[in-house]
């Protein structure tokens, strides 16, 4: 069954789903997609807080 996101709900579900089973790096990223998709600066900031960690982004370079 193919994984579908198509909410911040989704992506924070899926990122306690890994960090509950032990992946924290892919809960992270998970969490920081869900972030970028909140129009709430306060909500990003808590669910970006949730899971710990620096951002492990790899940002495309010009």
């Amino acid at each position: 069954m193919p994984l579908c996101f198509d909410t911040v709900a989704d992506y924070l579900e899926a990122a306690r789903e890994m960090a509950d089973t032990g992946r924290p790096k892919l809960a992270r990223l998970l969490a920081e997609e869900a972030a970028d998709r909140t129009s709430d600066p306060a909500k990003a900031s808590r669910i970006l807080n949730e899971f710990t960690g620096s951002s492990l982004r790899q940002e495309d370079s010009p």
